[in-house]
């Protein structure tokens, strides 16, 4: 390899590297709130002692949802007209701080607030995160790039899922778990604002960059596979974050089991799984590419193909170990769809408005995330079957099979 090659390899993966630990602590910070719910509501008396706990909790955490989703647009759009690395940084400061806050709210009210806050600024991370890497993995290591920084989002809510423990610890607790992660988050964007560059293609001079936002939102909404995608992104991500949500709460009531024991077994083997699925996606589909265009989109419709019937079991599981197994089955095909989402957008878009269409496809998919999420807890406590609920989500996926097979990447 050219020196010169070698140099920007190298630049490549060390983007990726820097980015891993934020992508761990973006949905760290998300998900110990799932795995912590119990010590939660017991310390904040206003959602512990309310009949209504879990339609509250539910609403909690679609508000979070709704809020990301609106700001996703904002986001994506000033990622592409601006600074990449400067996005990065700032929404990894500011959610940090937000993150530091949550562990001293003592209402749920003030718990509201915080979480909205953390959408709003969560919300410029991922597709500027994205797009940068993109940005340096033009070639054939996109999507392995793609999925190495997925396992760190992964490994974030692994990490997560202990929260459980942590929460239940009479010299740690939920606060102090929320204090540290967000002393940790502001520390290291210090380094992180000196190390990171943007590529040359994200300067204001680009075209992006003089376009207005309905200029770039109309360039995306006509393009048939962009909205295709859109409502691939979205389908299954409904499930998905009902599992990622919900499934602490779940496993705990159904088979009696501790708080603990249930943040790590609905967390745990399902993310480990998804590791596994964004490696194994990620070379597959960077060799398939190298015989047919396509090969991202196979591959990510093999994923779904196995979310499916992951979907439909674990509504129907009869003890924990069958729930953790379709759980593993499930994160296996989330990997290999997860892995590749970015790779197929920038097959269909022109790389100065990337953060946007990703933006638009995080309002699209997280709003609708939001409902699945307060709809949820609504159904839980009007006692409706889990196997009917996830059956519904089952159907979704299905349609969702059909609908990446149906864009068409440009040459």
């Amino acid at each position: 390899m050219p020196p010169v090659a070698s140099n920007s390899a190298r630049r490549a993966w060390l983007v990726v590297a820097l980015l891993m630990p934020v992508a761990l602590l973006n949905y760290l910070d998300r998900q110990m709130l799932a795995s912590m719910q119990s010590s939660v509501m017991e310390s904040i008396p206003s959602l512990g002692q309310a009949e209504n706990r879990e339609e509250l909790w539910g609403f909690m955490l679609g508000q979070f949802k709704w809020v990301y989703a609106v700001f996703s647009l904002v986001g994506g759009y000033i990622a592409d007209r601006f600074s990449r690395r400067l996005t990065i940084c700032g929404s990894l400061s500011v959610w940090s701080l937000v993150t530091w806050w949550t562990g001293h709210v003592e209402t749920y009210d003030e718990l509201l607030w915080a979480r909205s806050l953390m959408g709003i600024s969560e919300a410029f991370y991922i597709p500027a995160a994205l797009a940068l890497i993109t940005d340096y993995h033009t070639g054939r290591t996109r999507s392995r790039a793609v999925g190495c920084h997925q396992m760190a989002i992964y490994c974030g809510v692994i990490a997560g899922g202990f929260g459980g423990y942590v929460a239940a610890d009479p010299y740690l607790g939920w606060r102090f778990a929320f204090t540290a992660c967000g002393t940790f988050g502001m520390v290291y964007a210090v380094p992180l604002v000196a190390l990171l560059r943007d590529v040359g293609c994200t300067t204001s001079e680009d075209a992006a960059a003089r376009q207005s936002p309905l200029g770039a939102g109309r360039e995306l909404v006509v393009n048939r596979s962009f909205a295709l995608l859109v409502l691939y992104f979205t389908l299954p991500a409904m499930a998905g974050w009902v599992v990622r949500d919900w499934m602490p709460a779940i496993l705990k009531k159904e088979f009696d089991i501790g708080q603990g024991q249930a943040g790590v077994a609905a967390t745990l083997y399902w993310q480990v799984a998804a590791i596994v699925g964004a490696i194994a996606g990620g070379w597959l589909a960077d060799r398939w590419m190298q015989s047919t265009r396509r090969g991202r989109i196979y591959t990510s419709a093999l994923g779904m193909a196995l979310i499916v019937p992951a979907i439909f079991g674990v509504g129907n599981a009869g003890t924990l170990a069958v729930a953790v197994a379709f759980l593993i089955l499930f994160g296996l095909g989330w990997g290999l769809f997860d892995c590749n989402n970015m790779p197929i957008l920038s097959q269909i878009v022109r790389p100065e408005l990337r953060a946007t269409g990703y933006g638009i496809m995080n309002f699209v998919s997280i709003s609708c995330g939001g409902l699945a999420d307060w709809g949820f807890g609504v159904l839980r406590d009007r006692n409706v079957p889990l196997n009917a609920i996830f059956g519904t989500f089952a159907s979704l996926a299905v349609a969702s099979i059909v609908l990446v097979l149906l864009i068409r990447p440009r040459e």
